[in-house]
């Protein structure tokens, strides 16, 4: 009972040690230690080492970019570095553009370096592009020359990173609006679509002209036209269009005049109607004007048969001539 007691408290002593030595490890970094001493980089173990862990800075992420910068000649400090990663920077990327910007004699410091990473920007990409350039290219800009012939250009621009104006500047889709702004302008105040075909470099050469890097985080160095096509011409399809719509206007009013004398007929019909049904009603009153005319004795045999004879005059006349004339007194 004894021996099981002793052996339970010898195991349960040992996994108190183990406990003790991995949290002494892991709270105390003793192999970061000796690796940063045999770099040169002299630092306190419980002041530095245990202070970041204390302050939950994971140390491996301060001393290796330290042993790094010091290797390379960067003079930065250990608080430097904790206070940008607490403040949610890359370390390890400030330090690769310090290095780099060191090494292609760009002036380039700590606080700015840091302050560009906090930006949102890659500073370790802004430095090396800004020793290296790159090339964007825009898409696919279409404008139009006086001439209506539509020109597409697709243009490369050469730019380079400048450290300056990082902080605030504007980014590659400002260029590439600016620029593609530049190129419709400097296709539509060409006088025909074939001098943009002759001279391409002439867009590049006004674009270029007119500082579109103004207030941006790079440096224009060039600008290529990389291919130059011919559209759609759209000045004769905008005089097709608008002859359309004139036709469609001048029938518009072609149908508002005949309407409108469709209208003037029919009122002139009504009124002929209107004044034959008058005609019609007088007509009509004749024979018993006659009839009253006998029985009062205005009228005589006499007068009759003149009144008949003109009448027959009347018909034979209307005959000859294609029409058909009723005489007032036909019905006595």
């Amino acid at each position: 009972m004894i021996d099981e007691l002793l052996g339970a408290s010898s195991f349960l002593i040992l996994i108190l040690i183990g406990l003790f030595l991995v949290i002494f490890f892991y709270m105390i970094p003793v192999r970061l230690w000796i690796t940063a001493i045999f770099s040169g980089v002299r630092l306190k173990l419980f002041r530095d080492l245990v202070g970041m862990r204390l302050r939950r800075v994971p140390p491996t992420q301060i001393v290796n970019p330290l042993i790094t910068a010091h290797k390379a000649g960067i003079d930065v400090h250990t608080p430097q570095l904790e206070a940008h990663f607490l403040a949610g920077g890359h370390v390890q990327q400030v330090i690769s553009a310090l290095i780099s910007a060191d090494k292609a004699n760009i002036d380039l410091g700590f606080e700015r370096a840091a302050a560009i990473d906090l930006a949102g920007r890659d500073v370790f990409e802004a430095v090396q592009v800004s020793v290296n350039p790159k090339v964007i290219e825009t898409p696919a800009v279409t404008a139009m020359a006086k001439d209506g012939i539509q020109v597409r250009a697709i243009a490369r621009v050469t730019v380079r990173a400048n450290i300056e104006r990082l902080v605030g500047g504007a980014g590659e889709e400002t260029i590439l609006a600016r620029v593609g702004e530049g190129i419709v302008t400097t296709i539509g105040s060409a006088e025909t679509h074939k001098l943009v075909l002759e001279n391409p470099d002439s867009i590049s050469k006004v674009v270029l002209a007119k500082g579109l890097d103004s207030g941006t985080a790079f440096e224009i160095l060039s600008i290529d036209i990389a291919d130059v096509d011919v559209g759609d011409n759209i000045g004769a399809k905008l005089q097709t269009d608008q002859a359309e719509a004139d036709l469609k206007v001048a029938q518009a009013k072609a149908e508002e005049r005949r309407a409108a004398a469709v209208a003037h007929e029919q009122e002139m019909r009504a009124m002929v109607q209107e004044q034959r049904a008058r005609v019609v009603a007088a007509e009509a009153e004749v024979p018993q004007a006659i009839a009253d005319a006998f029985r009062a004795g205005n009228l005589g045999i006499m007068d009759y048969y003149n009144l008949r004879n003109i009448q027959a005059d009347t018909r034979m006349r209307d005959s000859i001539s294609g029409t058909d004339t009723e005489m007032p007194g036909d019905e006595v």
